[in-house]
């Protein structure tokens, strides 16, 4: 759900060094768990731990199946939700989803779901022990829920939350299930790639510290059986999909049963949060449904790259207002001052290879500041620093920096890098139709078939932004160029200059009238020095 991978990754991946010392374990990172004074690096180990992107959990439902939908809605019933105006049903958007039973009006508050029926790291454990030897090495939330989950599945019927787990998908649609294969074939133009795997090695990572540090040592209440990366697999890709943070409880992370069904739109702003009111998780329509029509809320304002990542979907090209592509850009090593910029970069925890986010709108500030520390001449090596910060979005410093004598320069980097992106994802994109697809089970096939699809979505709507950026670019490039040209023509002496005012003055105009257009830049902002953060592509 809405800001799940923005909260996990920030709050529990700063860096993957997990401080161990002896029980009562703080948790920097993933965990910490307090054993002894030294580091862990939680990493992926193929000696240890294999990844098989096709094993399925014994629980759960098929992810477009409403086998256990009515027993989930009785169950809520009888455990304190509220009548509700809509129902669970299969949908167009999202396989399955919730639809109204009745006229919904726009700014109608629904669902109401109580407290009770939040699942938290506060929630009581069926294994009260299992759940006390986690708190007692103090695994922060994630991990926490992670483990809760899986324990409150094996149990069955004895859990509380029976009814709600089996109506879970057995296999969520997350990258976390595909293969290094499959992210290497479908996705190597795209830098959501590399945030695939990274997020893959991060569970494995955690996985493998948990059973280190703890599983290992109560066997009893952590059996390998049920306690294995692929449960463990299933538990996060859960997370990712489902977990929401509450504003209005201190930004508290839960899974909320019922709510947790409503699938996204790029074309409604309404969020979860919880009521003091009523003291329950509601959202506000922001428009209205008649009986029969899918209701949806917003997942935050993610890329089409984000809504993969997390939860399996693309969203129809251009539809996304929110979309973007990371833009690679990288020091050249041949650079005279490749280390004196590079020890800036670090200096404000940056590298020689960064990646930007371009949107159909504009670019960061920041990209723009990086662009003109890689094309600035030794000359201008005291402003290496001042760039460099400029770059980093930690900085609290000036952003909109310009310099006036290699702007030209600094734009004609930033479109080498977009044409060198848009060459791989032309490369996949033509080679797509001709991608092995032969398995032998026809499971397999239809499987094979929709990551095929689902990346192509992807990398043709982040190749269209880019193709916009290029245009934006090479028409700034033009018009730089032309307007040099003319002021150098114009030096040669005066009686040229008044020729060429008085005959370029149409052409001029016509340049002009562009950029006042719906699909042009503005000339203040295309360089990214723009006062709202972004350079805005009008």
């Amino acid at each position: 759900m809405a800001e799940a991978y923005r909260i996990f990754h920030s709050t529990l991946f700063p860096t993957l060094s997990l401080q161990l010392s002896k029980p009562s374990h703080s948790y920097p990172s993933l965990l910490s768990l307090k054993q002894a004074p030294r580091k862990v690096q939680c990493s992926v180990s193929t000696s240890e731990t294999k990844w098989n992107a096709t094993q399925q959990v014994p629980w759960g439902c098929d992810i477009d199946s409403l086998e256990n939908a009515e027993d989930l809605q009785k169950w809520l019933s009888g455990s304190g939700l509220p009548p509700q105006k809509m129902s669970i049903d299969k949908v167009e958007v999202g396989e399955r989803g919730l639809v109204a039973l009745k006229n919904i009006r726009k700014g109608e508050k629904l669902l109401f779901v109580p407290p009770s029926l939040f699942i938290t790291a506060d929630s009581e454990w069926s294994s009260p022990e299992a759940g006390q030897v986690l708190k007692q090495y103090s695994v922060p939330d994630w991990p926490l829920l992670a483990t809760y989950l899986i324990s409150e599945a094996s149990v069955q019927k004895s859990s509380r939350w029976c009814n709600y787990i089996s109506a879970l998908p057995r296999q969520p649609y997350s990258l976390l299930y595909w293969t290094r294969e499959e992210l290497d074939r479908y996705l190597e133009a795209s830098q959501i790639r590399q945030r695939a795997i990274e997020r893959v090695t991060d569970v494995i990572g955690t996985y493998n510290d948990l059973r280190l540090r703890i599983f290992s040592k109560y066997p009893d209440l952590f059996p390998e059986e049920v306690f294995n990366m692929e449960t463990f697999r299933w538990s996060f890709g859960i997370l990712f999909s489902r977990l929401v943070r509450l504003p209005s409880m201190d930004g508290k992370v839960a899974l909320v049963p019922w709510a947790d069904m409503l699938n996204h739109s790029c074309e409604v702003e309404t969020f979860l949060d919880y009521d003091k009111s009523s003291q329950g998780v509601v959202f506000t329509t922001d428009r209205a449904y008649q009986p029969g029509e899918q209701v949806f809320i917003s997942y935050g304002k993610k890329s089409n790259g984000e809504l993969l990542l997390s939860y399996g979907f693309v969203p129809k090209e251009g539809t996304n207002p929110s979309d973007s592509v990371e833009l690679p850009l990288s020091l050249k090593k041949s650079d005279k001052c490749y280390k004196e910029k590079l020890g800036a970069l670090r200096k404000h925890g940056l590298s020689a290879s960064q990646c930007y986010p371009i949107q159909i709108t504009g670019w960061p500030l920041e990209l723009m500041a990086y662009a003109y520390l890689a094309v600035s001449p030794p000359s201008m090596s005291k402003q290496f620093h001042e760039m460099a910060a400029a770059a980093s979005n930690k900085s609290t410093l000036k952003k909109d920096l310009r310099y006036p004598d290699i702007e030209e320069k600094a734009l004609q980097f930033i479109l080498d890098s977009c044409e060198s992106s848009i060459s791989k994802y032309s490369k996949i994109l033509q080679a797509s139709g001709s991608m092995d697809l032969d398995v032998t089970s026809p499971k397999q096939l239809n499987r094979r078939v929709f990551l095929k699809q689902l990346a192509v979505d992807l990398c043709t709507s982040e190749q269209r932004i880019l193709f916009r950026a290029q245009y934006i670019l090479r028409r700034r490039l033009r018009d730089m160029r032309s307007d040099s040209s003319s002021a150098q023509h114009q030096r040669s002496s005066d009686s040229t200059q008044e020729v060429l005012v008085e005959e370029s003055e149409e052409e001029y105009d016509g340049r002009r009238s562009l950029n006042s257009g719906e699909d042009t830049t503005d000339m203040k902002s295309c360089d990214g020095v723009s006062r709202s953060g972004n350079s805005q592509i009008n």
